[in-house]
Order: C-alpha cells, then structure tokens, then sequence
C-alpha cells in the first residue's frame, strides 16, 4: 500500500488548531475494545479491524493523555530484521482538512515510530511506501530520502531529529 498523509506542521506534541495550546500525548497499543470505533460510520478510511488481526503488524493509537478515550490518530508498523516499515497511518477525521482541530498529529506518530525503531536498535530508521504525489512532500517535511520506486527512508539522522522534537526527554543516543 501506498502512504498518502499529509504532515501539517512538525509540532512538539499535537496543537490544538484554534488557539496553538499543545497537549501531551501518548503513543499505544492499540486494542481490541477499540476496534467497534475505527468503523467507517465513524469516519475512519481504512480497516484497521484488519491491520489489528495481522499478526505481522503492531498497531498503535495516539491519544491525548487527559483524553484517552479519543483517538487522534492510529499507525501500524511491521518489524523487518533491521528496520520498521511504516504499514499505514490515519489522522482522525476531525484533524484533517481546513478544519482540522489538531494539527501535528501525522508527524507525532512517524516519530513514535522512529521511536520505535531507535529502541528495537534499528538506528530510529524508517521505510514506507509514499504515492508519488507526496515524494517530494516527505523528502521537505520528514527529511526522508527516495530511494527508489515509490520506497523512502528516513534515516538515522532525520529520525532522530524527529524524536527530540516531539519526545524531548527520549535519549537517541
């Protein structure tokens, strides 16, 4: 599958639109209570009832933490023997468009997973799938490198910039 999300703004947290508060939030695992919500009545594009049952992925949800019944956005990653790919990945639909409600949701969760990575000792390096369209869209905003096809990385360098961004108190090195 072929990535199109957009990255809004690089924000320390995710900002609420309207008024540039931050809020801390937290990235986990997503679970099974959480699947009757990710419907498309509730406006979710993708199935994520099926990300979740593939075993060979790991699916992770963004929340506000005083809000953690709210789900901003969901991510869902496969471990590679040296790497993380970056599966797929959704904003919610209240923070897409004109009128979204927070921006920097997207790049809160590449960062988590670069996170991740960083601690499975992959280097915080990432690999994913783009649409065309959104090549050079990720080599500006995530510092990510086209390395043929419609494959990027991000490497080590940018995702550790991310990670300081977003998790200041994470230690990359």
């Amino acid at each position: 599958m072929f990535l199109d999300f957009e990255i809004d703004e690089l924000t320390h947290s995710i900002e609420k639109v309207q008024t540039g508060e931050s809020f801390s939030t937290e990235v986990i695992p997503l679970s099974k209570n959480d699947l009757k919500l990710l419907t498309k009545k509730n406006s979710w594009q993708f199935n994520w009832k099926e990300e979740f049952n593939d075993s060979t992925k790991s699916v992770y949800k963004l929340i506000i933490e005083e809000q953690s019944d709210i789900i901003q956005g969901l991510v869902s990653v496969i471990k590679k023997e040296d790497y993380l790919m970056l599966s797929l990945i959704e904003n919610a639909s209240f923070n897409l468009g004109k009128c979204k409600m927070f921006k920097g949701v997207a790049g809160n969760m590449v960062a988590f997973v670069c996170k991740l990575s960083l601690s499975y000792g992959f280097d915080g390096e990432i690999v994913f799938a783009a649409k065309t369209k959104l090549i050079a869209h990720y080599e500006q905003t995530l510092g990510a490198v086209h390395i043929g096809g419609q494959r990027m990385i991000i490497y080590e360098r940018e995702a550790k910039a991310l990670i300081k961004n977003y998790f200041p108190d994470y230690k990359t090195e």
